[in-house]
């Protein structure tokens, strides 16, 4: 790319572009070493909101990956962050995983059943009826509704399990009230993660491996974006929607001679 010579911050999608199951996509590694020995900033961007940036740093690491846990961005951490803007010091009554309690805590947040700012719904391996019925009655009576990623489902080696959208969905449909998602492709997401890296728009790129999540989320925000062919989409998904990549690459590999 003529303009990588400018591009100094670097958005990057993690399953399908750096990762695909278990397994580091090839190049991933050495790309990222590149960013480093050429001065740029990158953060590793995540719509799944199950884990903490620590147990995915771990995870990364086990792959071959190095990354710090500063420099993993997941949908939890960017929930957390808006919610915190919006009201300052709030409460919320929340569905999910350690990390979207762990995320709200550290940016002042109190759990609350009874009379909470905000219903937050996360990713979790385990839905409880009783707490569906909880959220159900405090959006009911006025309770804000949020959840942190759209995905209806997630993958595992046995078959796909329900996510948060489709979890979303159920509340929704009780309540009548749609969640304000804050997950790709909305893309406060990826302007969170500018902001905590100290990054304009106009020197920063995103790169992922999905049409409708990542790019549409980095064309919102007004980024130059990357499709990568390593996840998700094929090339023939780069036209059929009415926005487009700057670019589309078999892999996150290609870039590395251009860096």
């Amino acid at each position: 790319m003529d303009n990588d010579r400018w591009i100094q911050n670097w958005l990057c999608d993690m399953d399908g572009v750096l990762i695909n199951d278990d397994a580091m996509i090839v190049g991933a590694a050495h790309f990222l070493i590149r960013l480093r020995e050429t001065g740029r900033s990158f953060m590793i961007l995540t719509n799944n909101s199950l884990f903490t940036p620590g147990q995915i740093r771990t995870r990364l690491l086990s792959m071959g990956i190095d990354v710090e846990e500063s420099q993993i961005w997941t949908s939890a951490s960017a929930t957390a962050q808006f919610v915190q803007s919006q009201r300052p010091f709030g409460t919320a009554f929340v569905i999910g995983e350690e990390s979207i309690h762990q995320a709200l805590s550290h940016v002042g947040y109190l759990e609350d059943s009874r009379r909470p700012d905000y219903v937050v719904l996360g990713e979790t391996w385990d839905y409880s009826f009783d707490d569906f019925t909880t959220a159900i009655r405090l959006i009911d009576a006025g309770s804000f509704f949020v959840a942190t990623n759209p995905e209806p489902t997630g993958p595992t080696p046995d078959g796909a399990l329900p996510g948060c959208g489709a979890m979303a969905a159920l509340v929704q449909r009780a309540t009548g009230v749609s969640p304000y998602v804050v997950g790709k492709p909305n893309s406060r997401m990826l302007r969170e993660a500018m902001v905590n890296m100290g990054a304009a728009s106009h020197s920063t790129i995103m790169i992922g491996d999905r049409m409708e999540t990542d790019v549409l989320a980095g064309v919102d925000a007004g980024l130059e974006t990357i499709l990568v062919l390593s996840g998700a989409n094929e090339a023939r998904d780069a036209t059929r929607y009415p926005y487009r990549p700057t670019r589309v690459l078999n892999s996150i590999a290609d870039l590395i001679p251009e860096i």
